[in-house]
């Protein structure tokens, strides 16, 4: 443990990516994991991860043991003489999912779901007294990798089992699904990621994680969106994320994705500084935020052609941008917009003036042109994928990249572990 001051008996606090479900209770299943973390650095005794949109947080205190999670009835602070929060009624529209939480707070924000990363495992390496450490250490020292010829390929090894190791305990932890990010570097390689996918529910079935619990983070390349529709034809999971145009969303509905990620605030940040984009231009025109837009296109194409994919909105950037999405599936919100709704009371003479933006009725008179409605193929994805797309696709691969090399570097300079 990091040392402290002789005067402190805190315990070292390590940062998780943790998803919250402010309406899905223990027994569900079915909310989907959204927490992502870029970087991290040590402050004060914590280990702190500066958040990228749509992340989530969990500080927790080293323990040896899980804590229990007791189930609640949500976020509802609604007051007996019929008044409500703004949180309690944007709630029942759609799924409001915190941003942040800190772990001993579960009685208002109960953690239901998981990430586990290459950036979650570099944060649990930095700290040697952590609930997860053990999952990595044990990981390090499975004699099943010792054999592989190229330290590449018992690098690759060591790096599976961590990921399942900590997904496994993530799965102990909280009562839905946990998913597992799938190695950015084989992003345009559709074989090569049902290969890893098969290859981690393997590891998952091996210490007897069952497949519903669990979930495959894949970006949204083409061969990514494949690879989905190959995996969710066996019954397999997925999450699409990195997604920042209409034929993104459409080809990861029509591949029967179980969760699409759309971040609203990156693709408004980038048409703030870039433009030629034909989609986002085509949203400034009609007086439409660009992000917004898409989530709004996204959901509307999933409802009116009966697609099963739920559409999660993510990088929100104020109270509004929740107000303009009521009615999508789930909307990842910062902690500080978050407690904002939840201070804000709503009488019951105004709470009926927020308006359901999207719902499969609104869905079903949308209309789409021509040009959208095709069996998307590689060909026509790649003409309909815009320079925002290109370029936010592309900046988020590269970061999960640099992370897994990062988890490899560290993985060879601290193998064997001790003891082994």
């Amino acid at each position: 443990m990091i040392p402290r001051s002789a005067h402190s008996a805190q315990q070292t606090l390590l940062s998780v990516s943790l998803s919250l479900s402010p309406v899905e209770m223990s027994a569900s299943l079915h909310s989907p994991p959204f927490a992502e973390l870029s970087s991290f650095s040590l402050q004060k005794g914590r280990l702190r991860f500066p958040l990228r949109s749509a992340s989530r947080t969990l500080i927790f205190k080293s323990q040896k043991s899980f804590p229990k999670i007791r189930a609640s009835g949500g976020f509802s602070s609604s007051l007996d003489t019929g008044s409500s929060t703004e949180l309690d009624t944007v709630s029942s529209y759609s799924e409001i999912v915190p941003d942040t939480v800190i772990f001993d707070d579960f009685e208002r924000f109960p953690p239901t779901a998981a990430t586990v990363s290459s950036s979650l495992i570099l944060g649990i390496c930095s700290l040697p007294d952590t609930t997860f450490r053990s999952a990595v250490d044990t990981a390090l020292a499975d004699s099943g990798c010792y054999g592989l010829g190229s330290s590449d390929v018992r690098m690759s090894c060591f790096f599976n089992k961590a990921l399942v190791n900590i997904g496994s305990d993530l799965a102990k932890l909280v009562p839905g699904r946990v998913s597992t990010e799938v190695d950015a570097r084989l992003a345009y390689d559709t074989h090569g990621i049902v290969r890893k996918v098969h290859d981690l529910l393997k590891l998952y079935n091996e210490i007897e994680v069952p497949p519903e619990r669990l979930l495959f983070k894949i970006p949204s390349t083409w061969q990514g969106i494949e690879a989905s529709r190959l995996l969710e034809s066996e019954g397999i999971q997925t999450h699409l994320t990195f997604v920042y145009s209409f034929c993104q969303a459409a080809a990861a509905a029509q591949a029967g994705a179980s969760v699409i990620q759309i971040f609203v605030g990156r693709i408004r940040d980038w048409a703030r500084n870039h433009s030629g984009d034909p989609e986002i231009e085509d949203a400034l025109k009609r007086g439409e935020d660009p992000g917004l837009a898409l989530v709004t296109k996204a959901y509307n194409y999933i409802h009116k052609y009966g697609h099963k994919s739920k559409l999660m909105a993510a990088a929100i950037r104020n109270k509004q941008d929740v107000f303009n999405l009521l009615g999508v599936d789930y909307i990842i919100t910062p902690l500080k917009i978050l407690q904002s709704l939840k201070e804000s009371i709503t009488p019951p003479d105004e709470k009926y003036s927020f308006v359901r933006r999207l719902s499969p009725q609104s869905a079903s008179t949308y209309n789409f042109r021509d040009e959208e409605l095709v069996k998307w193929d590689q060909y026509s994805f790649a003409s309909a994928m815009g320079p925002a797309g290109v370029e936010l696709l592309t900046a988020g691969m590269e970061g999960y990249i640099n992370q897994a090399k990062r988890v490899e570097e560290l993985f060879g300079k601290i193998w064997p572990p001790p003891n082994v």
